[in-house]
C-alpha cells in the first residue's frame, strides 16, 4: 500500500498519522527513538506491508501485469490502490478526504524532527495535496514520473499508465475485495496491540 492507505489504516491521531508515513522512511529496529504511539503506528505499518505481500488477491492483481513490468508492478500496484482509495473514499472512510488530508497535513507542518527524506518531501506533499490528488486518475503519471527518478531501471516503468488504463476495471475490481479484508486486519492488528 502506498501513503494514503498506511495514513487511513494507522489510526487518526498525530502520533499516529505520523508514524503510518514514517513506516516507508524509517528503517530497521525501533529502540525508543520516537515516541510509543509513533512506534507502534511504524509497526502497524510494517505489518500491513507483510499481509499485503503475502495476499493472494494481491498476488493475482500482480499477475495482471505484462512480463516487462513485473519487477515494479507492486510499485505501480501501491500507486494504483491509493486511486482506487481515494476514488473511493466514502465508501471506506467515514469524513471527508478533504478533512482527513487537511489533518494528515496539519501533524506534518507540526512536527519538528521529520526523517530527513520525509522532512524534503513532506513540503511539496502538503502544498500540492498530493493525498488528495490520488482521486485523479492522471496524476498517477506524475508519481510514478517521480518514483521511477529513484529507480536503477527507470525505463521499466515506461508504458505504466498505458498499462493502468487497460487493467483499471480488474484492478479496480481486486482492490475492492481487498481492501475490506485489509481494514479488518489493520484494526484487529491495532487492538491487539493497544
Amino acid at each position: 500500500m502506498n501513503y494514503l492507505a498506511h495514513l487511513h489504516l494507522g489510526g487518526q491521531r498525530p502520533g499516529q498519522l505520523l508514524g503510518s508515513l514514517y513506516g516507508d522512511f524509517v528503517k530497521g529496529q525501533l529502540q525508543g527513538q520516537f515516541a510509543p504511539e509513533v512506534e507502534a503506528a511504524i509497526r502497524l505499518h510494517r505489518q500491513i506491508d507483510v499481509f499485503t505481500d503475502r495476499h493472494p488477491l494481491v498476488d493475482t492483481a500482480l499477475g495482471r501485469f505484462s512480463h516487462t513490468r513485473r519487477r515494479y508492478a507492486g510499485i505501480v500496484l501501491d500507486v494504483f490502490f491509493d486511486h482506487c482509495l481515494a476514488r473511493d473514499w466514502a465508501l471506506y472512510a467515514d469524513r471527508p478526504l478533504a478533512q482527513f488530508t487537511s489533518d494528515v497535513y496539519r501533524a506534518l507542518s507540526s512536527e519538528r524532527q521529520l526523517p530527513e527524506r520525509l522532512a524534503k518531501i513532506a513540503p511539496h506533499m502538503m502544498a500540492n495535496d498530493w493525498l488528495g490528488s490520488y482521486q485523479q486518475f492522471e496524476v498517477l503519471e506524475q508519481v510514478l514520473r517521480g518514483i521511477s527518478r529513484r529507480l536503477s531501471r527507470p525505463e521499466e516503468l515506461a508504458g505504466a499508465m498505458q498499462e493502468l488504463r487497460r487493467l483499471y476495471e480488474p484492478l479496480s475490481e481486486d482492490f475492492a475485495l481487498f481492501y475490506p479484508q485489509l481494514q479488518d486486519f489493520a484494526q484487529n492488528t491495532e487492538s491487539q496491540s493497544a
